[in-house]
């Protein structure tokens, strides 16, 4: 008896050994995906970039997933110093105070360069300085052309709120471009005769932008390049203090001309090194990007779309980016889209 009940007991410790190394198995952290997670900031043509990475992430890769963080861009440096997000894809990194400091450090990594130059600042209708005989519009502000001479023309742009004051249409609120911008507002003395109007997002910022040229009636704000409606639309970029990086964080000068990069927390390059040289190598230049949001523009497509749009319009780029069995994954994959 006691012979059977040793047996049974040993029997079931074996029974219990056996289910715990299947349930590590099955349980293995290694074999679960990796996932990837990337800031979005609000802006489309990162929304874009980030769909572009989603599909090469995902489809030419196996054992990834791929996220997006939706806050501020100041929220997601932070996030991605702390390791919370991986990347940062369209990165506009001379807007941020503590750039150098953390690359310095370690804390974030250069990974690649997306856009070799942009622009950025406060922009008017070309026919607001210069009339446009076509459409009937006299020069409404003929001498304006930097940000100081908006002092002279706050009537020019009224605030349809308060017509004692003029509107300047602001960044968007948790941009880092806008601690930068609303400084420069108050360093010239434009908070005397303008109000500052901050929009609730890109789209809303841009809409009325367009609403304004449409009609032919003045407006004055932030915008960059490269976008769709920079391209669309005939502007000028007000001319400013030449960019010294002593002076810009406080607002004192111009916005520089930067590289648009990808930038990585310090763990990206261990946790996934496969897809950091993806990274390195992924460029898109800013009228290929222009293109997806002008596609987007026009038919009203989701910026998942327009990035599988993207990707079939700019085939020969796939290439360029991949290893050829990684590029045939992603190319086999798009194929059984519709």
């Amino acid at each position: 008896m006691k012979r059977n009940i040793a047996l049974f007991l040993s029997a079931a410790m074996l029974m219990g050994l056996l289910t715990a190394c299947g349930d590590k198995e099955n349980n293995d952290p290694s074999t679960e995906p990796v996932k990837i997670v990337v800031t979005d900031n609000g802006w489309d043509s990162q929304k874009v970039h980030n769909e572009i990475a989603r599909l090469v992430v995902e489809h030419a890769y196996t054992g990834y997933t791929f996220e997006t963080s939706t806050a501020s861009s100041s929220m997601n440096w932070l996030a991605l110093i702390k390791g919370d997000v991986d990347l940062d894809i369209e990165s506009w990194t001379d807007n941020v105070a503590s750039y150098p400091d953390d690359v310095a450090r370690g804390d974030i990594v250069d990974v690649g360069v997306l856009v070799p130059d942009s622009a950025q600042g406060l922009y008017v209708p070309r026919y607001v300085v210069e009339g446009d005989p076509e459409r009937n519009i006299a020069p409404m502000a003929p001498d304006l052309k930097t940000v100081e001479d908006l002092k002279k023309y706050a009537d020019v742009f009224p605030d349809d709120e308060d017509p004692t004051m003029g509107r300047i249409y602001g960044c968007l609120p948790g941009w880092m471009s806008d601690e930068i911008l609303f400084r420069k507002y108050e360093y010239y003395g434009l908070d005397e005769m303008y109000t500052y109007n901050r929009l609730g997002s890109e789209g809303v910022l841009f809409a009325s932008l367009a609403s304004a040229y449409n009609k032919g009636e003045p407006w004055v704000g932030y915008c960059y390049e490269p976008t769709v409606i920079a391209g669309q639309l005939d502007l000028i970029l007000l001319d400013d203090a030449p960019f010294d990086p002593d002076l810009y964080m406080d607002g004192k000068c111009a916005f520089p001309s930067q590289e648009l990069k990808i930038v990585s927390g310090k763990y990206f390059a261990e946790k996934a090194p496969e897809l950091l040289s993806f990274f390195q190598n992924y460029q898109t230049g800013s009228e290929a990007i222009s293109a997806a949001l002008a596609h987007i523009d026009a038919t009203g497509a989701t910026h998942a779309e327009a990035a599988v749009w993207f990707l079939r319009e700019y085939d020969a780029l796939i290439d360029n980016w991949l290893p050829a069995e990684n590029a045939k994954a992603l190319r086999d994959y798009l194929a059984t889209l519709d």
